[in-house]
């Protein structure tokens, strides 16, 4: 498998699981008694949050050698 298609296949299963993230962070949000705008924030920080923690790991493998 070419380095391209393994690289591509970990950024689209790091925004599944964000968005997967995000969508529980607002559920939960919502059901605690949150409008609508502050289930949305939440769920945008949990979305952020997930994609930072990815890159943060990424770059710390990457500076592994081999």
């Amino acid at each position: 498998m070419s380095d391209l298609v393994i690289v591509l296949l970990c950024a689209a299963v790091a925004l599944v699981v964000a968005l997967l993230a995000a969508a529980a962070a607002g559920k939960l949000a919502r059901l605690d008694g949150a409008t609508y705008p502050a289930a949305l924030l939440r769920a945008a920080t949990a979305f952020g949050s997930v994609v930072t923690l990815a890159a943060a790991v990424t770059a710390s493998l990457a500076a592994l050698p081999r």
